[in-house]
Order: structure tokens, then sequence, then C-alpha cells
């Protein structure tokens, strides 16, 4: 049974006063942007599985009316009660886009005998819907074709809701993409995968109700769908800046963004309709340098300079600029401002961060005490719904410098669990420490409550008030912050502490991901799984050739690490699998008895007992593990 919220505590309202008081409420110009061009809503709007499963519904978030209560942030609540608008909208004649349908956007541009899709959302199941919207007020228009903006799965993962493969292999949709995005997007959701999708589990708040006391939003969009996740391959790959293709009658001109907000990522402009599509590089937030799911940190000095490039080739001959995320921006004016306030933003937090860093100031320094110039204070696109000014500062800091902050004191730090048996003891016990905390916790001094909390929890797990006390601080911060994946990880860390674990519902690494892995990728991928102090003693080597390209590599386990090449070697290995490079993928499953692997065409030969010595040293990663307990 789920344990019952708690009020914010009076620290926490006066600071939502403050928030009241000190930003432009009265500008409601995005409450009119963001509903301009309804067509019509989807009522209700539960999107369920084949099996009734529900995996979006977007009706949970009615209660996101009126002025925010105490426990969320107003500033958040004003983001949330913007993004939670969904429906089918006009972004000028020819261009519609579905939101309210997932995390992201989905559009649809209108050709000469179809439409073709932009960014087919997270699942099947919520792009299917957005598309059954978009054909009950425009027609039965067949899809012509689909863009992947970039290499984040909430762009391209309902793409089978939309198209077939059947359809893409028979060339008559073709699937565009920036170059580097079929390696980026499996990759990122393989390699480390399980962890990046446990902390998005924490990130998108899963295991917390809708409602005022818990999930409001991510501020990017409200949350994830739970759907299937699949991919299909590009047919066309953009390379340049300057690009143009031409689908379906619709001509566009392509501009590359690489390592901005994914490591491959194009902005669209559309020529026809004086349109620019922004992919994810200029949304209404500051976006992340270093999501807190974790991925590598991205690069602030290329995202202004791309921004500054898209004003430069598109900005006098742009209408309306669109994304993937959010409303979109009207005006030819309007657009080139919005781009340079977003341009200035990134282009601020790293050239100040650098002049700061050449001063000797660390990462947790800078995030403390740099702020943002009062006109980029000042307009709502610049605020930390999603990204944060504090993480992104240390985001950059970690780009630039590493972990390490030059101190020796932090050189060779004990573990968590260690640091806080000694923080305890030094602190005369678990008790002393949790008494002193309440009085912190009455002050409102809820940093100070969690930082000497956790180490409480992670030197006596057990240790029941620290627990409870922990638990309500987190939820203190989590009613505080601007940032809705910052509450959303506050909130879960408050959930696990008070009712236990919880699942992680998005499994990004879904057979059509590990269908794409390329042989050196999924090579890669059972690399990282093997449990090296229990493969010390183990050698073996086992060669594959495929069939299909004439490929042959040479795995070799050795030393407790899994090698491979593809140059020719010398002598047999233990082993041979003779199969095709799409059979291969049953691999990363575990199952290589060789009565699984003729079930897919995988002819074996050798000493089979290899593959089992393989599959005995895999230690798969744990999807559920603990974050705020040891």
């Amino acid at each position: 049974m789920a344990s019952t919220p708690k009020q914010p505590e009076p620290a926490v309202v006066r600071q939502q006063a403050d928030v009241r008081g000190r930003l432009p409420f009265g500008d409601t110009q995005d409450f009119a942007d963001a509903t301009r061009g309804l067509i019509a809503r989807r009522e209700p709007n539960a999107v369920t599985a084949d099996d009734g499963t529900v995996v979006w519904d977007n009706d949970t978030y009615a209660f996101l009316k009126g002025d925010a209560p105490d426990s969320v942030n107003p500033s958040l609540w004003r983001q949330s009660q913007l993004v939670a608008e969904q429906g089918l909208f006009e972004v000028v004649e020819g261009i519609y886009q579905v939101r309210g349908f997932d995390l992201s956007n989905i559009t649809f541009v209108e050709g000469d005998s179809g439409v073709v899709v932009i960014d087919p959302l997270l699942g099947t199941e919520t792009a299917a819907a957005a598309l059954a919207l978009y054909r009950q007020h425009r027609g039965e228009r067949r899809v012509t074709g689909v863009i992947y903006t970039h290499s984040h799965v909430d762009h391209f993962a309902g793409v089978k809701g939309v198209t077939t493969q059947d359809d893409v292999d028979a060339g008559r949709v073709p699937v565009l993409a920036p170059s580097g995005f079929l390696e980026h997007a499996v990759s990122e959701n393989v390699y480390a995968g399980t962890a990046m999708g446990r902390r998005a589990a924490y990130m998108y708040g899963a295991a917390l109700a809708r409602g005022p006391q818990g999930s409001v939003g991510a501020g990017l969009g409200q949350t994830t769908s739970t759907g299937t996740v699949t991919l299909i391959p590009p047919t066309v790959e953009i390379h340049t800046t300057g690009q143009e293709e031409t689908v379906d009658g619709i001509r566009m001109v392509f501009q590359m963004a690489p390592d901005t907000e994914a490591p491959s990522e194009m902005l669209i402009y559309f020529p026809a309709f004086r349109a620019l599509c922004t992919a994810e590089d200029a949304t209404h937030t500051l976006h992340n340098l270093l999501t807190l799911r974790g991925a590598v940190v991205r690069d602030p000095h290329s995202w202004a300079h791309y921004l500054t490039e898209a004003i430069d080739l598109f900005g006098d001959k742009t209408d309306v600029a669109f994304a993937s995320h959010h409303w979109p921006t009207w005006g030819q004016e309007r657009v080139v401002q919005f781009l340079g306030i977003q341009r200035d933003l990134y282009a601020y937090l790293h050239d100040q961060s650098l002049r700061l860093i050449n001063k000797g100031w660390t990462g947790a320094e800078i995030a403390e005490h740099l702020q943002l110039p009062p006109a980029l204070e000042n307009a709502w696109s610049t605020h930390g719904y999603y990204g944060s000014v504090s993480h992104n500062l240390k985001a950059i800091y970690q780009r630039y410098m590493g972990w390490f902050d030059g101190n020796p004191a932090h050189l060779w730090q004990h573990t968590p669990v260690e640091q806080g048996k000694r923080y305890v003891d030094f602190m005369g016990g678990a008790d002393a420490v949790v008494a002193k905390a309440r009085e912190s916790f009455a002050a409102g001094d809820y940093r100070w409550v969690a930082e000497v909390l956790g180490h409480v929890v992670f030197a006596q797990p057990d240790h029941a008030a620290a627990r409870d006390l922990l638990a309500d601080t987190f939820e203190q911060l989590g009613y505080g912050a601007e940032n809705g994946t910052w509450r959303n990880f506050y909130l879960s860390g408050t959930t696990e502490l008070r009712d236990g674990q919880f699942g992680t519902p998005t499994v990004a690494a879904a057979p059509d991901i590990i269908a794409n892995l390329s042989p050196r990728m999924l090579f890669d991928a059972i690399a990282v799984q093997v449990d090296g102090p229990k493969a010390w003693n183990e050698n073996l080597s086992i060669d594959i050739a495929l069939t299909d390209t004439g490929d042959r590599y040479r795995l070799r386990l050795a030393n407790g690490a899994l090698t491979y090449s593809g140059a020719p070697q010398k002598g047999d290995a233990d082993v041979t699998l003779t199969a095709t490079a799409k059979s291969l993928p049953v691999l990363a499953s575990g199952q290589v008895t060789p009565e699984a692997l003729a079930e897919v065409g995988i002819r074996v030969d050798g000493d089979a007992s290899v593959l089992g010595t393989l599959a005995a040293v895999l230690d798969p990663g744990d999807p559920d593990f603990p974050i705020v307990t040891p």
C-alpha cells in the first residue's frame, strides 16, 4: 500500500510565495501559443496496448488547473499546464502536430499524395493513436515518409505505429535520419541501457501518483509512455548542412547539428511552408547538458553555434518554428528572438563556466554561484524545467575537467557506505545525527538534512527514524523544485524510502533495438556483461562467420575480458558459428545451446560447450537496483 504524502513545510510555502512574486506570471503568450491552431482533442485520451494495458493517459493530469498549490513550484506548475495541452494542432496549413500523446510531439507534413511523419513518439500505441486522430480530421492519407530528427528513443521508437518494415523495404516509405543515427540510437539504449533505464524511472516519476503532491510532469513532456519500442533503420542519411531531399513533393533543407541535444541531430527547413523544425535544439526550457538518467555530456558551445547558424540560414525566411517538444513560435521576429535567447543561454553557461574554471572554481562552486542575466531569467523558455542551471554547470565542468576537482582530499575517497559509517561515528551515532537533523529540517535546511541523513541510511539502512526523516526531506525538496525531473527524483526517493523499491516500466533495449546492433556493437554489448573475476581463469575462442556479408570475427575470452578482431587469425577457434548478421543478435539473449542457435539458422561446429562456458560468466544488469539506499 502506498504511503500518504505529507503537506509542504512553512519554508517551502515561503519559497513558493517568493517565486509567485518574482517571475512574470502576467506574461501569458505561451498559453496563447500552446492552444493556437487546435483542431480537436482526443477524449478520453487514454491509450491502451492490445492486451488492454494502459500505456498512456494524459487525462490523469486534469488536476493541472488554476493556481499552483503550495506543494508545487508555481513555475513548474505553469509549465506543466502548458505541456499537458493535448490534441491535433495546425502549425501552418499543411503542417500539423499531435501533442500530449507522449513525452514528445509527432508532426505530420502533408505532401502530394500522403503525409510525412516527423518523430513518431516513444511507442507504437501512442504513435498509432496520434495518426488516427490526424486522419480523423485530415483524411485517410497514407504515410509516404518518416523522419527521425535525432537518435533519442522518444523520437523514433513508435515508428511501427505509423508504417511497416515491408513498406520501407519496398521503397514505398523512405526513412530519413542524420548521419550516425543508427549507431547512437542503438548504443545509447544497450551499453549502459539498464542503468540509464533505471534512473529514467526516477527521472520521469514512474512510481509516483499523478497529483499536486506527486507527478505533475517532467518539464519537457509530462512523462514517458510505456508501450512497444520499435525501430526501422533509416534508408536515407543526411550528411551535410544544406543537403536537400524531396519526399512526396515536400522539399526539405537540412542543417546538421551533431553533439548538441543528441550526438546525431538535425534541423529541417520547409521552404514551401516558411517553417523551421528545430528538433530538440530549441524548446521552451533550458535543456539538459547531462541528463539525470545518464549520458555523454553534451557540448553547449556547439549548441550555441548551431543555433546561430540556424538564424543565419533560415531566420529571415521563417514564419514559424516548431519542435519535437512543446509548442510552436509564430512570427519572423519572434522566431529569431526565440532562437537567439536559446543560443545566448547555452553560450552564457558555457563561456562563464570556463571563465570561472580558469580562476580555479570547481563545478559545485560554479553551480552554486553563477546566475543568468536578468533578460534570460525573465524569459520563460530559459527556465530549468528539464535541464537546470545547477546540474548543467556541473556537466560543463565535467566535460572539460572530469570528475576530479583538483583537491587531493577528493582523489581517493571512501565509498558511500564506508563514508556513512565513519561520518555517523564521528557525529556521535545515528540517533544523535537524526536528532540534529530534525532541528535542521525544522529550520528548512533540507539540503543539509539530505546530506547528513544520506550517510546514516547508507551506514545503517534499517534505521527507521533516519529513513523516515530523509523521506520527508526529499519530499520537501521535491515540492520546491522548479525542475520537473528534480521533483521526480526527489519524490521517487521518498517512495523508495517509504514504500520500498519499484520497477522500471520502460525497457529501451527492446528486440528491435537489439536486432539492429552491428556485429561489433553486439560483441561490445556482450563484453560489458562479462563477470570479470568469475572469468579470470577461462580461456576460450569463438569464430563467427557471416554468410551474408562475408565477414569473419574471432572472439576471445581471456584474463576476464572478451575481445574480438575482424582480421584473419591463425589456427582454429574452439568453436565456429556460421550465421547471418540478422540471426546473430540471439547471442545477446544468452540462449546459446546448439538447439537454440539452430532454431534461428546458426550452425555450430567444434566444441559447443565453449558457448555454455561463456554464457555462465555473463552477468546481466539489474533493472530494479536501489538508488537512495545501498
